[in-house]
């Protein structure tokens, strides 16, 4: 029995990987942040509900995750490259085909699947498949936080860049402008092209041995449970407190500024989490997480809304906002070994975006049922406090393997 993991050769340097995922994550994550800003702008020209347009998102995020695997499998097996090139265009031909639909079912093909495949293999599953293979094992949590954080700056970034473009150009116009940055993803793939490795000497895990060992342990099962939460609180806040906000009577640049200070803070966040994920448990960090986004949330609702009790429950959720991404991915890598990396961290972020697919339609549906995000935050509560639980006996250690049979 060993529970040693072979970590193939760096082919590319450490500065070129960080730079190029780093600006590739930023763009990808930067554009989808900003989604809620159209809610209103798109329901009020359409005539559409706003489950309409929650609906698209929910299916966005969850036909992000279900192609996670696949895309992650196929970076692993084929290279990064091929799939970021792939993932660009079906984002800007997506963000096209959004500005143009013209009815619900039209919106949730191109809001929603179109982009929610292109964001399958252009965002952190992809990238940090390349990290794992080309950083050094004791750097590699550390670089997974960089990462998250440049896509936490690109939430900074072009929440303000969006909601500048639907005021100057109107709100189709700014999605085809979009559609035109989604394509700069193109040249930076260029940056994570790895050049084919020889085989590696000896029986090699196949495809099916790595996802049959990840979800017979308890521990991945665990991860994939958290992580649910997490994207059940973040896309519900993210799509629906911008709604929320102007529901209660603050203006739109309320809801702009929490956007911005959400990704601002992130930036610290996420970069903070994966230092400390390199010296302390990391599924005590997660379950600390988990905590203080329920307190958070409880202290948001019990407080008197005012610009200032938005500003400050976005910069402190900001800090919590990603911060699992690094943490997560981090631990799939210290217990599998990054031979599959992309692949297992798609499985997980499929849970992530089954969460996120309820989170954002239950926001809609529930507000359409009842006049009132209230349900959903003391949702948002109680899942989190489950998730603290859930990743206590999380164990990090690398799994011990039988000698593996030639696959």
């Amino acid at each position: 029995m060993s529970s040693t993991h072979q970590t193939p050769a760096p082919t590319l340097t450490m500065t070129q990987v960080l730079l190029c995922g780093a600006m590739i994550v930023t763009l990808s994550m930067g554009i989808r942040h900003g989604f809620g800003l159209w809610l209103q702008p798109i329901t009020m020209d359409r005539g559409w509900t706003r489950e309409t347009f929650a609906f698209a998102i929910a299916i966005q995020n969850l036909a992000w995750g279900a192609a996670g695997p696949l895309a992650g499998m196929l970076a692993d097996r084929f290279g990064a490259f091929r799939v970021l090139i792939v993932g660009s265009v079906l984002y800007a031909i997506g963000l096209v085909l959004m500005g143009l639909s013209t009815s619900g079912l039209a919106f949730t093909g191109s809001a929603g699947l179109l982009i929610g495949m292109a964001q399958s293999g252009t965002t952190y599953a992809v990238i940090y498949g390349v990290l794992g293979r080309n950083v050094p094992a004791e750097k590699r949590g550390w670089a997974m936080g960089v990462a998250a954080a440049a896509g936490s700056f690109g939430q900074f970034a072009m929440v303000p860049v969006e909601s500048f473009l639907i005021g100057y150009s109107g709100w189709q116009n700014a999605l085809f402008i979009l559609a035109c940055a989604a394509l700069l993803i193109i040249p930076l793939a260029f940056g994570l092209k790895e050049p084919r490795q020889a085989a590696a000497k000896g029986p090699q895990q196949s495809v099916m041995q790595a996802v049959r060992e990840a979800f017979k342990y308890p521990s991945f099962q665990l991860l994939m449970a958290g992580y649910f939460v997490c994207g059940f609180q973040v896309v519900f806040i993210g799509v629906h407190m911008p709604s929320y906000l102007r529901d209660k009577g603050l203006s739109p640049e309320v809801a702009t500024y929490a956007l911005m200070l959400i990704g601002l803070f992130n930036v610290f966040g996420t970069y903070g989490a994966g230092v400390l994920g390199q010296h302390f448990p990391k599924r005590y960090l997660l379950s600390l997480i988990y905590i203080l986004r329920s307190v958070a949330v409880v202290a948001f609702l019990w407080a008197p809304l005012t610009p200032i009790s938005v500003y400050i429950f976005s910069a402190v959720m900001g800090v919590l906002w990603l911060s699992t991404v690094p943490l997560t991915n981090a631990v799939v890598a210290q217990v599998f070994g990054v031979q599959y990396l992309s692949m297992l961290s798609g499985f997980v972020f499929f849970s992530h975006q089954i969460g996120s697919f309820l989170g954002v339609w239950l926001g809609g549906k529930l507000y359409d049922t009842t006049g009132s995000y209230d349900l959903v935050w003391w949702m948002v509560v109680a899942l989190g406090v489950a998730a603290a639980l859930l990743n206590l006996p999380i164990r990090e250690t690398g799994i011990k393997r039988a000698a593996l049979a030639p696959a």
